[in-house]
């Protein structure tokens, strides 16, 4: 696997939009402001103002300046504005070969689930699951989602085991058993997404993470068979389920639960799994790096990533 440098004070950020349109008004200039406060110098994409209906620019213009981004040398990591949609639409017009000859930290979750895996699959490189550039202003006041990301980008070691943040619901486990392999994953809507497509998420011998946000239960049922079907499960050799943001029964008084989903679709095949992991639509919330070693115990619900994100630069 690819990994870029750790992160340093006085490295530039990149800042780019390949997803979604940015809606409030100065919300990216705010983003600016506040990574120059954290130390880090600013190189702003063409997208991160742009707007082509719900998207952050057109295609081109987005596909343009996230390859631009790993090309141009003075930037040191890249941080996504907001998800949303769009990013599907551009994987087919990507240059891999700059990605690949360029690697460098890439920060995002939700639609970024796409790029996650794209790059993963076509590159080799590992990525960060973690907060958005224009969330940081309100998110990193915490101090638990900026140190989560920091330790993740910063440390050229391994981040050793994940906790939730004290309060956050407890962690509980499906299916007992240990498991080792590379951790990759995300936001369920766009893994289920990919499949079919030559940007499909290989899941034979490593840890599958899965959030979701906005989606009722039904939806979720229907995403996890599709992800079953295609084999995801029986490959991987375990799976955690993160986050799930306001994903309510649609019918109460007949319908399915979440956890009652999770046991009838996604427990038969057997292999370890745990719920409750503080990562995805949620604030605030661990920063996982993708494609590195991890390994799961679900009994007693944990996950230890086994090997550095970064390398010194």
């Amino acid at each position: 696997m690819l990994k870029g440098k750790r992160l340093q004070p006085g490295d530039t950020i990149g800042v780019i939009g390949p997803s979604g349109a940015v809606r409030k008004e100065g919300a990216v200039d705010e983003a600016v402001a506040y990574i120059k406060e954290l130390g880090y110098q600013v190189k702003l994409g063409e997208s991160a103002h742009a707007r082509y209906g719900y998207l952050s620019g057109t295609d081109e213009v987005r596909a343009r300046d996230l390859c631009a981004m790993f090309a141009d040398p003075q930037v040191d990591a890249i941080v996504c504005t907001r998800g949303g949609y769009g990013t599907m639409r551009m994987l087919d017009m990507l240059d891999y070969d700059v990605i690949r000859a360029n690697p460098k930290v890439f920060v995002g979750f939700s639609d970024i689930t796409a790029l996650h895996i794209a790059f993963l699959e076509k590159c080799g490189l590992v990525t960060f699951h973690g907060p958005m550039a224009t969330r940081w202003k309100d998110e990193f006041p915490d101090g638990f989602t900026q140190d989560a990301l920091a330790r993740a980008v910063t440390k050229a070691q391994p981040l050793g085991n994940l906790v939730n943040a004290p309060g956050y619901h407890a962690r509980q486990t499906v299916n007992s058993g240990c498991a080792e392999g590379m951790l990759v994953g995300g936001n369920l809507s766009l893994i289920a997404g990919t499949i079919g497509t030559p940007y499909e998420l290989d899941t034979k011998g490593r840890i599958l993470f899965i959030e979701e946000i906005g989606e009722r239960t039904y939806c979720v049922d229907r995403m996890l068979t599709q992800l079953r079907l295609a084999g995801k499960f029986e490959d991987c050799a375990g799976i955690v389920f993160g986050d799930f943001s306001d994903c309510p029964v649609e019918y109460p008084e007949f319908g399915l639960t979440l956890e009652e989903v999770i046991r009838d679709i996604a427990a038969p095949c057997g292999k370890p799994i745990f719920t409750g992991l503080q990562a995805g639509h949620v604030s605030p919330k661990i920063t996982l790096p993708f494609g590195v070693q991890c390994r799961m115990d679900a009994d007693a619900c944990t996950l230890e990533i086994l090997e550095a994100a970064v390398i010194e630069a």
